[in-house]
């Protein structure tokens, strides 16, 4: 079983002006001369972490990292404004332009696979491979299964949770009815809307209870940015195309990508992954049996950490073991 890479800190952090009003904060880590990777997170609106940092060999990959628009150390903070798909593929180019780097992996998870996928199918030319974790495919059958039919039926009690500052009249829109809480001038009911918000994709993300994800996600700061940039993106169908990125699979012909996801996701089935690698077959799926859709679990963390590894081969045709045995 593999293990997360040693801590590390950043060599360079920073924030890049890309224009709306919005500076988006990036940091280094790893080797200057490694392939170059960026880490996408998910959410939309939760913001990338220190252990982004630890999927990826320091010595063989530049690691970067950043917070989308509105999310984490990016300013202003919370902010839907100028926030769409198009407006972070297009900071991906700034970003990508500002470090110098001519073509970079993708690794994403959740929300970051859904940018990872509109990036690399508008840029093809600028990316050299992809890292799949937890498939998001941005269709309204994604959002209605995590919000209207599907979750709920496994998670009845945290359901419940959920939808509790939603009054019952309400209810047969509970997207719609979230935004309007999260955008509304009630400083207590946006951010009771944002704890339920988050703390219900937190309990419904692991295979086993983990309390530190949810404290984590609950936290203020991050709880009002996730809740409210995921809410403004599921209202306007993530900015995309109903079935864009199953349409478009054509465009990743020759890039190559490996998809880790959990058996038992229950945020994004695993039926998303076995969709898009039917769409796009050079791409290899390694389904986690023991796992469900969070990054922090030990089964998704052992093939996230593989999945570097054998891009690394794949891409200097390493003769080393991405297994590491």
């Amino acid at each position: 079983m593999q293990q997360l890479y040693p801590e590390i800190k950043p060599n360079e952090k920073f924030h890049v002006d890309v224009g709306d009003g919005q500076r988006i904060y990036v940091e280094e880590c790893g080797s200057e001369d490694g392939i170059p990777l960026v880490y996408l997170h998910g959410g939309p609106g939760a913001g990338c972490e220190s252990t982004h940092r630890r999927y990826c060999d320091p010595e063989k990959y530049r690691i970067i990292l950043l917070d989308q628009r509105g999310c984490g150390r990016s300013e202003p903070h919370a902010s839907i404004e100028n926030n769409t798909t198009s407006d972070l593929v297009a900071d991906l180019e700034v970003i990508r332009a500002h470090l110098n780097i001519n073509k970079w992996v993708l690794m994403g998870g959740s929300w970051g696979t859904t940018l990872a996928l509109a990036y690399a199918q508008a840029h093809p030319d600028k990316t050299m491979g992809l890292i799949l974790r937890g498939v998001f495919l941005g269709r309204k059958e994604d959002i209605d299964w995590l919000y209207s039919d599907g979750t709920r039926k496994v998670f009845p009690d945290y359901w419940n949770d959920f939808i509790h500052p939603i009054h019952k009249d309400d209810r047969d829109d509970l997207v719609n009815a979230f935004y309007k809480k999260l955008t509304g001038k009630d400083e207590l009911a946006r951010m009771a809307a944002a704890k339920a918000w988050s703390c219900w994709e937190a309990k419904a993300a692991t295979l086993e209870p983990n309390h530190s994800l949810v404290d984590h996600l609950a936290a203020p700061h991050i709880a009002l940015s996730m809740a409210r940039i995921s809410a403004h993106y599921f209202v306007n169908n993530c900015f995309l195309e109903e079935n864009q990125l199953l349409d478009n699979a054509d465009k990743l012909s020759g890039i190559p990508g490996i998809i880790v996801h959990g058996r038992y996701d229950m945020i994004c089935p695993v039926e998303n992954a076995w969709t898009l690698q039917q769409a796009w077959p050079e791409c290899e799926l390694h389904v986690i049996r023991d796992a469900g859709h969070s990054a922090s679990e030990p089964g998704i963390i052992d093939g996230l950490v593989r999945a570097t590894k054998e891009m690394h081969q794949e891409l200097t045709h390493d003769c080393t073991d991405p297994a590491g045995n």
